[in-house]
């Protein structure tokens, strides 16, 4: 398996195609690849399983260079086609694509690695830069149109916020109570 090899080359397709998206470009996957390195360092996950994690990080949004709805069947369509150059085998891969399924909205992972990519996707819920991150969302969605205006903002920011939880024992123990507080704040708004 050529890791770095396979993460450099989604990197530098990913910087060049995504640069126009506010939200789902480079900046964001490469917070999740590095968020989720970390869960995988906390919940103890073996080295291999780490770099499949990375891997499926490294690839999640990668969709986003031919779609924005269904961009996670392309994401996984794109590992597919990808990985095998980089000596990734069929298991190997089919764990990738389903922890980049995990990330689809509302997230339902059905295993471990599954739950630590889908967390580390929306860790930024539960951080201190919720506001910041969340305000590069907001010009995505208002660019395509998706959202009209502030109120639309809110009201989707809290549906999302009251169904959304953390999987993890490691992001529910760093970012659940964070997250209830981002919640009350934009309900007070």
């Amino acid at each position: 398996m050529q890791f770095q090899q396979a993460v450099d080359h989604i990197f530098q397709k990913l910087t060049a195609g995504l640069s126009d998206l506010a939200y789902h470009n480079i900046d964001h996957v490469k917070d999740v690849y590095s968020v989720v390195s970390e869960i995988a360092r906390q919940e103890q996950v073996s080295e291999e399983d780490t770099l499949l994690l990375m891997t499926a990080a490294a690839y999640h949004d990668a969709g986003f260079l031919i779609c924005r709805a269904g961009h996670e069947e392309e994401s996984c369509r794109i590992s597919k086609e990808n990985l095998p150059g980089f000596g990734y085998n069929a298991a190997q891969i089919e764990k990738i694509v389903g922890m980049i399924c995990a990330t689809r909205i509302a997230q339902s992972p059905k295993n471990h690695l599954e739950e630590i990519l889908a967390d580390a996707d929306l860790d930024y819920l539960g951080r201190d830069d919720f506001y910041t991150t969340g305000d590069k969302l907001y010009q995505e969605l208002l660019t395509a149109g998706t959202i009209n205006d502030d109120k639309e903002w809110h009201e989707l920011q809290i549906r999302f916020l009251e169904s959304h939880h953390y999987f993890t024992k490691t992001s529910i123990a760093k970012r659940s109570a964070k997250k209830k507080i981002h919640l009350q704040q934009i309900k007070a708004k």
